[in-house]
């Protein structure tokens, strides 16, 4: 379905409408006309655009969202709007977003989120698809989300009743946690994971896990990410998806700066093996900075090798 639809070696434009200090100089300038450029130049079929609910609430995301929607016609590009923080819910307990899962109030701001990007997007069903909320949390709820994202895509279908809509599992969208989804509410709701996988080698050195060590290096061999690794952590997944006759798509996935850029592309190499052999639909982390970029200078010697296993 998404891959019909033109949605399937993509890649996240982090860090500008999400993670970030919301200036406007950060929303006008750090993603612009010759980065949708770059992306089409790449080869890529579609941007996912991390969005947060305060810069929809101020106005500026609408603004911003227009631009990327001008941008991806203009280029051949499409597009997967991801709510990356909603109002009492963030996956970066920084942010110090609490109460979503418990509060009817709460709640109510996501589904009239939804419905008002639904009646401003939802009929471009030939360019975007919508991604209900990034990375839910912990297994205790996965109860609640299955209702909540259920309703939700009940209001949304009362505007946009073709709209595509992605729909990711706890443990921060962990393939693993995909199984415990409830069936999709139609034939439009795909399942959505990330793979970070080994974390030991995409977030080594990372300040933000605590429980890896900020100064050790691991080198891709040393990783065990084998296209059998990668088979095992998917399987549930894939049954999961197949028993409902419903695609898969990866949100997110990639490697962090601080290993070798040619061990990213060993590792981008391997996993993408396995995500061609099932039909997987995916979007790299990051186009640019956000630790992850793609477009940042020490991937120069590695870029044009690497782009062949997006």
């Amino acid at each position: 379905m998404l891959k019909k639809m033109g949605i399937y070696r993509g890649i996240n434009l982090g860090g500008w409408l999400s993670q970030c200090d919301y200036s406007d100089e950060r929303l006008n300038e750090f993603i612009k006309e010759e980065d949708f450029a770059t992306i089409a130049s790449w080869k890529l079929d579609h941007v996912r655009i991390p969005v947060d609910y305060n810069v929809l609430d101020d106005g500026r995301g609408y603004e911003k969202l227009d631009f990327a929607v001008e941008m991806c016609r203009k280029y051949g590009l499409k597009m997967v709007l991801d709510l990356h923080k909603t109002a009492g819910f963030s996956f970066d307990k920084g942010e110090a977003e609490s109460g979503f899962f418990d509060s009817e109030s709460y709640q109510e701001r996501f589904y009239v989120l939804w419905e008002n990007l639904a009646r401003r997007y939802g009929r471009m069903t030939d360019l975007l698809v919508f991604e209900l909320l990034n990375e839910v949390t912990e297994a205790r709820f996965i109860d609640a989300w299955n209702r909540i994202s259920n309703e939700a895509i009940r209001r949304i279908r009362q505007i946009a009743p073709d709209v595509i809509i992605l729909v990711g599992s706890y443990w921060n969208n962990s393939a693993s946690s995909v199984k415990d989804l409830a069936a999709p509410a139609d034939d439009k709701v795909i399942y959505n994971f990330h793979c970070y996988e080994p974390m030991a080698f995409t977030h080594q050195g990372a300040p933000w896990v605590e429980s890896l060590p900020r100064d050790v290096r691991v080198s891709f061999e040393e990783s065990g990410a084998t296209e059998e690794y990668f088979e095992g952590l998917f399987a549930s997944a894939i049954e999961k998806a197949n028993s409902h006759n419903t695609p898969l798509y990866c949100g997110e996935y990639g490697v962090i700066d601080q290993a070798q850029p040619e061990d990213t592309v060993k590792w981008l190499k391997t996993i993408n093996a396995v995500l061609e052999k099932h039909g997987i639909a995916r979007a790299l982390w990051s186009y640019k900075q956000m630790d992850f970029g793609a477009s940042d200078t020490r991937l120069d010697g590695v870029r044009e090798e690497m782009l062949k296993y997006l």
